[in-house]
C-alpha cells in the first residue's frame, strides 16, 4: 500500500511492512488511536506512532482531536486521545481497480448513448453481484442480514462492517452500513450512478428504502449506508418473493 522506498536489509522491509498493515486496519477499522491500534496489531503504541508519524508526513494520514466517525467518535469523557485516519491519497495507494478504462467506457456511453445508456450499464454491473448476495443472506436471520451484506461487501474489497445506529436520547434507530474502501471511487465520483445503483441494490437485499448518508466518492471518509428499524423484518419476505 505505502509506496516508501525500501532498501537492503530485512529491517527496512519489515518496517514498510508493518506500516502497511497500520494503514490497512486505518482503512478497515476506521479512525482511531495509536493505542487501541497497538492492541489490534498486537505492536506497542511507541513504534505504531513511529510508523503513524511516516504515514502522516507521506500525506497517507492525518490526526484530530475527534474522529468524525466509527468507535473512536463515541470516547468518553477526559483528556482526548490524538485520533488518526487515512486521507484520500492513503486510500488511493491501495489499488483501484478499473479508473481509467472504466471511466473512459463510461464517458463514451454518455457522450454517443446518453445518460440513460450509463443508468443501464450501472444497474446491469450490480446485476449479477446481487444475484451472488442474495444467495449468501438466503439463509441468513433477518436481525444478521446487514453484518451479513457487510462480510459479503468485505470479500470483494470494500472493507464494510455494521453497526448499530443510535439517537441521541439512545434510541435504536436501525443499522449503519460502513464500508472504508471503494475499488471504484474515482470512477463514481464522476458517474454517481454507480453509488445511486448499488443503494438501489442494498435495498432489495434487505427489503427496505435504505438511505446513503455518505461516500467515499463525494469526499467523505467513508460509504455509509442506513438501514431503518425494522428492515430486518421483512428482508427474508422480500428476498423469498424475488426468488421464486
Amino acid at each position: 500500500m505505502v509506496k516508501t522506498a525500501q532498501h537492503a536489509g530485512s529491517g527496512q522491509t519489515e518496517g514498510a511492512d508493518t506500516r502497511t498493515r497500520v494503514a490497512r486496519t486505518l482503512l478497515e477499522d476506521g479512525p482511531t488511536t495509536a493505542a487501541d491500534l497497538a492492541a489490534r496489531l498486537e505492536l506497542t503504541p511507541a513504534a505504531v506512532r513511529r510508523h503513524l508519524d511516516i504515514l502522516v508526513a507521506e500525506g497517507h494520514a492525518e490526526s484530530c482531536d475527534k474522529a468524525p466517525y466509527g468507535p473512536a467518535a463515541t470516547r468518553g469523557r477526559g483528556r482526548p486521545a490524538r485520533v488518526y485516519t487515512l486521507t484520500e491519497a492513503g486510500r488511493d495507494a491501495f489499488e483501484q481497480d478499473y479508473d481509467d478504462l472504466a471511466a473512459d467506457v463510461l464517458r463514451f456511453l454518455a457522450e454517443h448513448h446518453g445518460p440513460e445508456a450509463v443508468d443501464a450499464f450501472a444497474r446491469s454491473r450490480v446485476a449479477g453481484v446481487e444475484a451472488r448476495y442474495a444467495e449468501k443472506l438466503a439463509d441468513v436471520e433477518p436481525a444478521a442480514r446487514v453484518e451479513a451484506l457487510g462480510a459479503a461487501l468485505s470479500a470483494d474489497g470494500f472493507a464494510a462492517s455494521a453497526r448499530p445506529a443510535v439517537g441521541p436520547d439512545g434510541t435504536h434507530l436501525g443499522d449503519q452500513l460502513c464500508q472504508h474502501h471503494c475499488p471504484v471511487a474515482h470512477v463514481a465520483a464522476e458517474f454517481p450512478q454507480l453509488c445511486e445503483a448499488e443503494t438501489e441494490m442494498f435495498g432489495r437485499l434487505l427489503g427496505t428504502h435504505v438511505q446513503r448518508l455518505a461516500t467515499i466518492a463525494h469526499g467523505d471518509g467513508i460509504c455509509t449506508t442506513h438501514v431503518p428499524v425494522g428492515a430486518n423484518d421483512t428482508a427474508a419476505h422480500t428476498t423469498s418473493e424475488r426468488s421464486s
